[in-house]
């Protein structure tokens, strides 16, 4: 009895700190993450899905140590990064990381423009329609009903799950392909390096960490919940990569399989899907790209006003009024509504602005890992909890690998 009662004790605590690291891990599936990963199933099958694991083992190194960094600290981390290395440094990065993410929220509603188009809706109707529903939902909401909404749309990611069990893949194939190092062949093909490249190195952004950690500390998970909410990080983390791994096998099961490899974005993904995994399949697989769409069109701005009001010291939350902290609200609302105006004027050009943010994507990503195991590593700062030698090591070692990786990719993004 006395074990079923702490069972269910822990239980309700895990439960009570979940959100922050599931929501997190999941906005990294956008638009962008969909059609990345239709496109690696669509050009090479079930062989770029060995990718996964070493993908998941450095997305849950990485989050939870901004996980770690809110509950001990109860700050952000622009706020701890200000407080380390000063003013000029931090407001550099803050600029970048404006950029990024703008060019972040335009790509998120060209995906929901895109997906609703598949619907006959015009984009002129959708975009305006979204913007207005995010804005009034985080403004006019609170904290947990805010979150609530985040976790519903978390889990509609079992859309592509269905999706990739409708398309009939081949199984055995597919996991022993999951466990299965590459061939020697395959890493002297240029298009196959990119793609690794592209997959792996588009798992870790920013906007991510900075978004985590400021939710962690506004939700009030401190240093003696830590425990539970490490698992809705991990879990998160498994979670958000398994629906990646049901993406790239439903385009590899169908796409690859007719031959059919030039998948332009996410919706022409799910329009490709239509008559080789059913109906059914391609209904599930434009509904999730819409719903990832506006799930991060939600999200990333409300990042960027999160990292920049701590940066400079502004008041910041979605649980405060607007006339409580005007400056977070005002950036999120122009960066909302600036980002769907762009989609609705004429020739845009959107692959140079998506260009552009992964350009700064690069050049940022470096100083925040760096600057966060800096800060990990401070005893003054985290006490017993810095970072172990053993998870120092895994630590260094991904975020090497991460900036090596995200350079490459940004290299070859230039070259075009």
């Amino acid at each position: 009895m006395r074990t079923l009662r702490r069972w269910k004790t822990q239980l309700l605590l895990i439960l009570a700190v979940v959100g922050p690291g599931f929501i997190t891990a999941n906005v990294d599936n956008d638009a962008g993450g969909i059609y990345t990963y239709s496109a690696a199933g669509a050009q090479f099958g079930y062989t770029l899905l060995w990718t996964m694991i070493p993908m998941t083992l450095a997305l849950v190194v990485v989050q939870e140590m901004s996980a770690r960094m809110g509950a001990v600290t109860g700050k952000g981390l622009s706020d701890l990064i200000r407080e380390e290395f000063g003013f000029r440094i931090t407001f550099l990065m803050m600029v970048g990381l404006i950029i990024c993410n703008f060019g972040n929220v335009v790509a998120e509603f060209a995906g929901i423009a895109s997906s609703l188009e598949l619907f006959h809706v015009s984009r002129f109707i959708s975009v305006p329609l979204a913007a207005l529903f995010v804005w009034l939902l985080v403004v006019k909401g609170d904290y947990k009903s805010v979150e609530k909404v985040f976790l519903a749309a978390s889990f509609f990611y079992f859309a592509y799950i269905i999706a990739g069990v409708l398309a009939g893949p081949a199984w055995r194939e597919a996991l022993v392909a999951t466990v299965k190092p590459p061939h020697a062949a395959d890493l002297k093909n240029s298009g196959y390096v990119y793609m690794v490249i592209a997959v792996v190195g588009t798992t870790i952004a920013p906007w991510m960490q900075f978004y985590l950690q400021a939710s962690v500390v506004e939700k009030g998970i401190e240093e003696r919940h830590y425990a539970a909410s490490r698992i809705d990080v991990i879990v998160g983390c498994f979670f958000t990569d398994i629906v990646a791994w049901f993406i790239v096998v439903a385009c590899a099961a169908t796409l690859f399989a007719h031959g059919y490899r030039d998948v332009k974005d996410g919706a022409d993904a799910a329009q490709a899907l239509r008559p080789l995994a059913g109906e059914y399949a391609y209904l599930l697989f434009a509904a999730g790209l819409f719903n990832a769409s506006l799930f991060a069109a939600s999200i990333l701005p409300i990042s960027t006003a999160y990292t920049v009001c701590e940066a400079l010291g502004f008041e910041s939350g979605v649980d405060k009024k607007f006339g409580e902290a005007p400056a977070f609200y005002w950036l999120y609302t122009i960066l909302l509504a600036a980002g769907a105006a762009v989609i609705l004027l004429p020739n845009i050009p959107l692959v140079k602005i998506s260009i552009l943010s992964q350009v700064v994507n690069g050049v940022v990503l470096p100083f925040v890992l760096v600057a966060m195991l800096v800060l990990i590593n401070k005893r003054e700062l985290m006490g017993k909890h810095v970072n172990s030698r053993a998870f120092n090591a895994i630590a260094w070692a991904t975020t090497v690998i991460m900036i090596v990786l995200t350079l490459m990719l940004l290299v070859n993004t230039l070259r075009g």
